[in-house]
Formats: C-alpha cells, sequence, structure tokens
C-alpha cells in the first residue's frame, strides 16, 4: 500500500518540531541541526534527533537508530525531516536505511553562505538529489521550504562566527 505526500500544513509543521531540536541541540553546546522521522500517517513523530558532532549528524544518527528498530519496508513509507538538506553521509544513510521521503528547510548552500570555510562544517557543494539521482530507489525530496527558512537560519546565525 502506498501512502500519499505530506500536506504543505504537515512539512512545515514537522520541520518547526525538527527547528525546535535543532534550538535545542544548539542549547546543548552542539551544531544546531534537528532531524525527525514521521509515521507513513504523517502524523506520529518516531525518532528526534540533534546533531552530536562533525560526525554523527542528527540525520544519520536518528537513521540507524530507526533501521535498528522498524523494517526496512516500514521505512520506506516514513518521511525524514530535517532543518538543513542532507550532507552526503547522511543523504547516503537516508538512502542505505530505505526512507522512501525527505524533507528539509534549507539547502546546504544556504548554509554554505553562513558558515563559509568553517573548520567544523565544511560543506559539500553536492545536492543530496544529485545522490539519488544515482540510485536505484525513487526517494522523494522537498524542500528547501521558503515558508520557514528564516526561522531555520536564524538558529545558525551567530553560531558559526
Amino acid at each position: 500500500m502506498e501512502t500519499r505526500d505530506p500536506t504543505a500544513e504537515e512539512i512545515l509543521k514537522h520541520l518547526r518540531r525538527a527547528n525546535q531540536i535543532a534550538v535545542r541541540s544548539r542549547s546543548f553546546g552542539h551544531h544546531p541541526f534537528g532531524a525527525i522521522l514521521v509515521a507513513p500517517d504523517h502524523e506520529a513523530i518516531l525518532f528526534e534527533q540533534g546533531n552530536v558532532n562533525s560526525v554523527n549528524h542528527a540525520e544519520s544518527v536518528l537513521i540507524r537508530t530507526a533501521y535498528q528498530n522498524l523494517s526496512p519496508e516500514y521505512l520506506w513509507d516514513c518521511t525524514l525531516y530535517t532543518t538543513v538538506e542532507p550532507c552526503a553521509m547522511c543523504a547516503g544513510t537516508l538512502y542505505w536505511g530505505n526512507i522512501g521521503r525527505l524533507v528539509y528547510g534549507i539547502a546546504e548552500t544556504r548554509l554554505l553562505e553562513l558558515t563559509g570555510n568553517h573548520s567544523e562544517n565544511p560543506t559539500l557543494n553536492l545536492p543530496c538529489r544529485s545522490i539519488f539521482q544515482q540510485g536505484q530507489k525513487p526517494i522523494r525530496v522537498w524542500g528547501e521550504i521558503p515558508e520557514v527558512a528564516e526561522e531555520i537560519l536564524e538558529v545558525h546565525r551567530d553560531f558559526w562566527t
């Protein structure tokens, strides 16, 4: 059974929750990124995760946890919401973790505008869609979402200076 895509209202609600996780992550001294995994009903939040460190990004940690606890078949109908477009590592983890939908708030290029050549966040100019196009799974992607971009950018503005 194929599930429907998330509505615009659901997208905004869940991205705002992911951004609350990013704010919490920042309050703990971690990089301000947040991710949530939402069930196929587009309502229930299954997992939440803030950034841990430079090699344990919010998305990758969340996906590995979800994969250990849920079947790949179930994960395919779930949606990962994340504040910033997944990097190559996180996009690969999403692909191998068999999560079928991704929604991100701002593009990684927008983050690069704020971070510059920051040693703790050396962004790659490699959009997640480019990674997914090289694979064999039709992962659905929504992002950048202009209605929440400013809220997400605000959490990062003075963090990287």
